[in-house]
Order: structure tokens, then sequence, then C-alpha cells
């Protein structure tokens, strides 16, 4: 399923210096604890999805997985530092190569997304693949997304060039959460923690939504206005919030397993 990069024929392998800086390092150290926090829970596919970060200070340059490594493998180290172009800038391997399609394009086309997580995370492709809107907005967890999110309706196969890439870009909108009908999710955020808060949490509320659809039961959903109110509350510090769950979970893994800092 997955499909590695095709390099391009003269690639360009710039050394710079502030790459080797401590927010950078920073960066790849709490991207590589999402990756195995992910796969602990069960959100990742095999050797496919695909998480990626810019690289702090940078504008033309993401911190992606490398093609043939599971999320239980990735370390700091091991990440890719690529350009716009598919250029490894640093690191060994290539990317997959929808994950370049997809990310390069998000991160070029959607600045504000400075994190884009996308995965094929079970509970919310399952909604995915559901005719209609994804979720009842019936329990509280939920609510953190109302608002922010968005469908893409037009599933048009793998992302393997930019034409598909863009086109994923562009379905993002002004959106935080992209349900990807009959494919997955993609998250997109300011800051790696965020991301990770939302991806973690949007998972937890679509596992309750399957749940509650399987007794074959009517919904509840939550009145608007109180959702809207309860959204706002929800809100209010939750980039703190995420840095916590974020700081957390690295406590967790210094414990279990400390090698995702190398």
């Amino acid at each position: 399923m997955a499909h590695p990069l095709s390099a391009p024929a003269a690639p360009v392998i710039r050394r710079n210096t502030d790459l080797d800086r401590d927010a950078v390092w920073q960066a790849r150290v709490d991207l590589a604890a999402c990756f195995r926090a992910a796969a602990r829970l069960g959100l990742s596919e095999g050797i496919c999805n695909h998480l990626s970060a810019m690289v702090p200070g940078r504008d033309d340059l993401f911190l992606v997985n490398p093609y043939g490594w599971g999320f239980s493998e990735v370390t700091a180290s091991r990440l890719l530092t690529c350009d716009f172009h598919g250029n490894v800038v640093e690191g060994s391997g290539t990317p997959e190569a929808t994950a370049f399609f997809i990310h390069a394009r998000v991160h070029k086309n959607v600045p504000r997304a400075r994190a884009a997580f996308h995965t094929h995370m079970p509970n919310a492709t399952a909604l995915a693949m559901l005719d209609g809107p994804p979720l009842s907005w019936s329990i509280q967890s939920s609510l953190k997304f109302y608002g922010r999110t968005l469908v893409d309706e037009h599933y048009n196969g793998l992302a393997l060039d930019e034409t598909e890439g863009d086109r994923i870009a562009a379905s993002i909108g002004d959106a935080d959460i992209v349900f990807m009908k009959n494919h997955g999710v993609m998250v997109v955020g300011t800051t790696i923690a965020e991301t990770w808060d939302d991806l973690y949490y949007l998972e937890r509320a679509c596992e309750a939504e399957r749940l509650a659809l399987s007794t074959g039961r009517k919904l509840k959903p939550v009145p608007s206005e109180i959702a809207a109110r309860t959204y706002a509350q929800m809100r209010q510090g939750d980039g703190e919030s995420a840095r916590l769950h974020l700081e957390s979970l690295k406590r967790q893994l210094d414990r279990e397993a400390p090698e995702y800092r190398h």
C-alpha cells in the first residue's frame, strides 16, 4: 500500500547550521513522542500514515517519518527534514510518496498548518466511511471540535502527485479537522502539542459515537447554543492543556521507551 518517493534526478542536500538549534531538536523529540503514543493507542496502520511538522523558524522545511518504518520505530533522529521539492535535506532515507505529496502541499499552501497529522485511525476512519456528517455532537468530548470540522467528500485515490496534494490542501479551508471520506482524517494545528491533543480526543469522540451508533438507538444531539458555549469553554486554555498532555506522554515514554529521544 505504501510507495517510496522517487528522488529528484539531482537531489540537493543542504547543510544549514540552523537545523542544529535546540528548538529543532525539541520539535524532533515532540514529534517522535507523538508517533510512539499513536502506535501504542492503535492509531497507526502498518508503514502507512504520516505525521509532520514544520521545522521551527523555517517556512520551507518540514519533518516527516521515513518510508518503511512503523510509528513504533520512529525516533527523533530518524525523522527526515524535507523541502517542498522532494529533497531530503537531513536524515537517511526518503519519505513515503503520499506522505510527501500530501504534507508538502498542506504545509506550503496552508501556512497555519505548522503540524499536520494524517491517519487512518479506526474510529474516525469508520465514521468517514458513512454517508452524512461524521459527528452528531451528542457527547461532550466531541464539542471540542464543534465548528472546527470539515468533510472532504471527493476521494480521488492515492495522492501520488502535486495535483492531488493541492486538492487535499485546498479542502482544508478554515477547518482544523478534515474527515476525508473513504480515506481517513487530517488534523492540522499551529503546534505539535495542539495537533496531537486534537488527534487523540478526536479518536476518543469518534469511538464513543461509533459505540452509540452500534446500539441502533437514536442519538440525542446537544442543542446548538449549548454546543457552541461548551466549545468556547473547552477552548479556553486549550493550548496549555495540550502542552501538558504532550509532556505527560513524554514522561511515560521516558520511563518505558526512552529511545524515542535518540
